[in-house]
């Protein structure tokens, strides 16, 4: 087993869970020591600019430190889908996307992993490894975690879940979700600059922010907007998701047993135009398809 002096008490995110993943012990996000990757295959349905026409050399890790109650990737959430490989083996997964034509190497739920993928990293970019790097995260980051991946990261892709503190406690158990994604986010920001891209309109460096707009939350949507427009201008890209869709039935939060009406998120999109957004990716209906969740079937691992 590898060794990862982070991994003694790990406090990587903000959960401060302390246990000895080193020993085998688990925290919330289920995840030990050891890599637990669920697939790694080009994926063709990120944004346009992280896609493109070759897809992104995407890596989806097990386990989470959100725990989402809504989770669409609930599969690999709980920790208990994927292949357990090494430092190495994750290094040269990066080298196999890079030789099937990947348009940059994808990170998906890394949070909890971050020392292990540093580690791998610079080995693949040792090798050869040039792609942007996308770290696609919960945006439930520690700041030290987030500047520790300075150099290493060109493009932050992390979700801004809530501002409503009530919500994030009753959907992911963490009401200090706005501290952290507000933190988090500004030292990404503060890394990766105005968004660059190439002649073919692909994202080589920047942040772009995403939001899914869940059902009856709505005013929280545009509470989130206001924030980042206010904040970051167009130094961010904005991508106002409504693809939530709900793949298992919710007893105890039946109020999110529906997907977000056209109406809603019209609403919020005209809303988005109101206040100035125009950096922005919007989604069509399609999207609320449960075909667009990916099989998690040990691909590429």
């Amino acid at each position: 087993m590898e060794y990862f002096k982070e991994m003694d008490f790990c406090t990587v995110c903000p959960r401060d869970c302390g246990v000895n993943r080193n020993k085998g012990q688990m925290g919330y996000c289920r995840a030990g020591s050891e890599l637990l990757v669920a697939r790694a295959a080009l994926h063709m349905w990120e944004e346009p600019c992280i896609s493109g026409d070759k897809g992104s050399g995407t890596v989806f890790f097990s386990g989470c430190n959100m725990g989402c109650v809504f989770c669409q990737n609930h599969e690999i959430a709980k920790g208990q889908v994927g292949k357990s490989i090494t430092v190495e083996r994750l290094s040269e997964i990066f080298l196999e996307l890079k030789e099937k034509g990947a348009e940059n190497i994808n990170l998906v739920t890394p949070s909890h992993y971050v020392p292990q993928i540093i580690d791998a990293l610079r080995r693949a970019k040792n090798k050869g490894m040039n792609l942007p790097v996308v770290y696609n995260s919960s945006g439930y980051e520690k700041v030290e975690t987030i500047k520790s991946l300075e150099g290493l990261v060109d493009v932050y892709l992390p979700d801004f879940k809530y501002l409503d503190s009530d919500a994030a406690k009753k959907y992911s158990n963490c009401s200090d979700y706005e501290v952290h994604a507000k933190a988090s986010l500004q030292e990404m920001v503060r890394q990766t600059g105005h968004p660059v891209f190439d002649s073919k309109g692909m994202i080589l460096k920047g942040t772009i922010v995403r939001h899914l707009s869940l059902p009856g939350l709505l005013h929280d949507s545009k509470d989130i907007l206001t924030y980042l427009c206010d904040t970051y201008g167009r130094e961010i890209f904005i991508s106002i998701m409504n693809q939530y869709t709900p793949v298992i039935k919710l007893e105890k939060y039946s109020e999110l047993n529906r997907k977000v009406t056209m109406e809603e998120y019209d609403e919020l999109i005209m809303f988005a135009r109101l206040i100035g957004i125009r950096n922005a990716y919007i989604q069509e209906d399609e999207t609320q398809d449960e075909s667009f969740i990916p099989s998690f079937n040990g691909e590429g691992v």
